[in-house]
């Protein structure tokens, strides 16, 4: 399968840069996979389409503020991204401009956090360092690093009421795990009363834990598809979640992912064990078609961009045809795009 299948053409007005003015006032495409039927609603319409015959998956895990700048002795400037914590403070990273650093530079970023550069690693110009501070680490990134969004949001923090709307809003309302660089964007719609609604009508909701790493937005990069390798994501499912998942599985209930992280994390469980049970792993799972899902039933997901994996998988799902149908619509009929955009739950 080709790289070049999976392209389209979209117009730069329709990446959103803000999100909606209400979590739940975001716009929703219900895809009906069987027939490719579209519908045009808003998200907090999800409550009409979720009944108790359903139970409902989502990604707990809780961006952190992974971006830092911060100054080298010399005064240059260095910004730097974190990915991964490898091992109490030793983090692998990304540095920009990597060019100006070498092993053993100290990088200043305020009076409560210093980075010392140990060694280049060998994957795709990331890099090992040591983060120096005192007490919670993540108490003090909440003090000096920056929400990490993605780079097709381009506008630039003016105001410090904008940098606390993205403190806020570039997190789900159920977040709780610290450790992922990027929100799990179709979780992003919910609000507490959605949660609730659909509780009171007896659907079961279940929680997983996939941090977001870089592996979920590295660009594809191969025309042949099959030559592409994911990062590996670490991942966690508990055992209450495993039961809710077994006990709908067997009793002919339909299993609703929120995003396709939490697909991958319940994809890759199922891969690796044979069954969905209480671990802890981790995920380089590529998703494209034709692939059989043995898990997950329906998906409530963002739209993504042109030649992603994401798109892939959302096309392993749905149909390839089907979901360039419904994307083709969203472009006529102005849906906003990507990390704050609109949303498409795929009704099978």
């Amino acid at each position: 399968m080709l790289l070049s299948e999976f392209d389209y053409e979209l117009p730069e007005t329709l990446i959103a840069q803000t999100p909606a003015q209400k979590r739940d006032f975001s716009r929703m495409m219900v895809v009906h996979s069987g027939n490719a039927a579209i519908e045009h609603k808003h998200f907090y319409d999800i409550v009409d389409y979720i009944n108790d015959d359903c139970v409902l998956i989502l990604n707990n895990t809780k961006v952190i503020p992974a971006r830092l700048y911060g100054y080298k002795d010399t005064g240059a400037r260095i910004e730097i991204f974190l990915l991964k914590q490898i091992e109490s403070r030793c983090w692998e990273v990304l540095i920009k401009p990597s060019k100006r650093v070498r092993p053993g530079v100290v990088i200043i970023v305020s009076d409560r956090l210093s980075v010392k550069v140990l060694k280049p690693l060998e994957d795709d110009g990331k890099w090992l360092v040591q983060l120096n501070y005192e007490g919670d680490i993540y108490g003090v990134l909440s003090e000096v690093g920056n929400v990490p969004l993605p780079p097709y949001i381009e506008r630039k923090m003016t105001s410090d009421e904008l940098k606390k709307l993205d403190y806020e809003r570039y997190q789900t309302v159920y977040a709780e795990n610290e450790g992922s660089v990027a929100a799990p964007t179709a979780g992003l719609h919910f609000t507490p009363e959605i949660l609730e609604k659909l509780k009171a009508k007896g659907v079961e909701i279940g929680f997983v834990t996939l941090n977001v790493g870089l592996g979920t937005f590295r660009p594809v990069k191969c025309e042949n598809i099959l030559e592409h390798k994911m990062d590996t994501e670490e991942y966690q499912i508990p055992a209450r979640t495993a039961e809710i998942i077994n006990s709908a599985k067997q009793n002919g209930k339909k299993i609703i992912a929120v995003g396709t992280t939490t697909v991958r994390t319940l994809e890759t469980a199922y891969k690796e064990f044979g069954e969905i049970k209480e671990c802890s792993s981790s995920s380089a799972l590529f998703i494209y078609p034709p692939y059989e899902f043995k898990v997950i039933d329906k998906l409530i997901t963002n739209f993504h961009l042109p030649k992603s994996t994401l798109l892939m998988l959302v096309s392993a799902l749905a149909g390839k045809e089907c979901i360039f149908k419904a994307y083709h619509s969203a472009i006529e009929n102005k849906y906003r795009f990507y990390s704050y955009g609109d949303c498409m739950f795929i009704d099978k």
